[in-house]
C-alpha cells in the first residue's frame, strides 16, 4: 500500500511542503514546486499576492485545483494580527487551513508561544484547521494539540538559518507524545537535514529558504524531494542499533581453511 501522509482528512503522496517566498519570480517558484514534487504549498498572505486578482497573482502559476494552498501568517507579531490575516485568506476563498505564525522576536524570529496558543484557540473556535509554528518545546506542542490544532510544527532551527535539526531529542519527545502530525518547520539547510527529520519519524518537512536561497533552486528542490523520500524509507525500514564496537558482517563460525 502507498505510504501516504494524512493531514486534515486528506491524503498526500509527498511529505515535502514548500514555501513560495524569496524566488526571482512566480515562474521560478512554479518550477521549484514542480521539481520538489510538493502537493502542499505555503504562502505568506502579507507578502505574496494570492488575494488580489487585479495584480500578478501566485495562483495564476500554481493552480489551487492541483495544489493545496496553505496560507500562513508570517510577519505577524501579535495574536490579533495573525487572526486577522487568517480571516483575510479565508474571506478571499483560500480555505480554512492555515499555518499560524506569531513571531516574538524580530532578530531570531522565534515564535511567541503564549500568543500562538491564544490565536490558535480563537481560530480553532472559528473553524480553522490550524498548523502552528512553535519552538522544539514538547510542552508547547502538547498545549497546541490540546487546543485543537490539526498538526504541530516545531522548528529545526531559526527560520532561514540553515542549521538543521539542533535538538533531535526534543523532536523525539514531541513525536512520542503527539497524536497529530508532526511537521518540522524552519531551519533546514540541505538535503541531509531533511533526511534526518524524516528518519526521526516526522510526518513531513516544510522549507522555503533552503530551496529558494540555493545557487540552483530547481536542482535543490529535486534534492530535497529525494532526501525526504529516502529519509522516510529509512525510518520505515528500521535502522540497525548503534554499537560501540564492531560487528562482523559475516559470521566468524565455520570459516573455511
Amino acid at each position: 500500500m502507498a505510504d501516504e501522509f494524512q493531514l486534515v482528512g486528506k491524503c498526500f503522496r509527498s511529505r515535502l511542503i514548500v514555501g513560495t517566498g524569496k524566488y526571482r519570480d512566480f515562474a521560478e517558484t512554479k518550477r521549484a514546486v514542480e521539481a520538489a514534487g510538493a502537493e502542499i504549498v505555503t504562502v505568506a498572505v502579507r507578502r505574496v499576492n494570492i488575494t488580489d486578482p487585479g495584480k500578478e497573482n501566485l495562483l495564476d502559476f500554481l493552480d489551487p485545483s492541483h495544489y493545496t494552498i496553505l496560507p500562513n501568517t508570517a510577519g505577524c507579531f501579535t495574536a490579533d494580527e495573525a487572526i486577522r490575516t487568517a480571516r483575510l485568506a479565508r474571506e478571499a476563498g483560500i480555505g480554512s487551513l492555515v499555518k499560524l505564525e506569531v513571531i516574538g522576536d524580530q532578530k531570531t524570529l522565534f515564535p511567541d508561544v503564549p500568543a500562538t496558543i491564544e490565536a490558535a484557540k480563537v481560530l480553532v473556535r472559528e473553524g480553522f484547521q490550524v498548523l502552528p509554528y512553535l519552538n522544539d518545546d514538547p510542552v508547547a506542542a502538547k498545549r497546541l494539540e490540546e487546543a485543537g490544532c490539526a498538526a504541530v510544527m516545531p522548528l529545526a532551527a531559526p527560520i532561514g538559518s540553515g542549521l538543521g535539526i539542533r535538538n533531535p531529542y526534543n523532536i523525539r519527545i514531541i513525536l512520542e507524545q503527539s497524536r497529530v502530525p508532526v511537521i518540522v518547520d524552519a531551519g533546514v539547510g540541505t538535503a541531509s537535514d531533511a533526511s534526518v527529520a524524516m528518519e526521526l519519524g516526522c510526518d513531513a518537512v516544510l522549507m522555503n529558504t533552503a530551496i529558494a536561497g540555493a545557487k540552483d533552486p530547481i536542482l535543490m528542490a529535486e534534492a530535497m524531494r529525494l532526501a525526504v523520500e529516502a529519509g522516510r524509507k529509512a525510518f520505515l525500514a528500521g535502522r540497525i542499533p548503534r554499537k560501540l564496537h564492531a560487528t562482523a558482517s559475516s559470521p566468524i563460525e565455520g570459516l573455511i581453511g
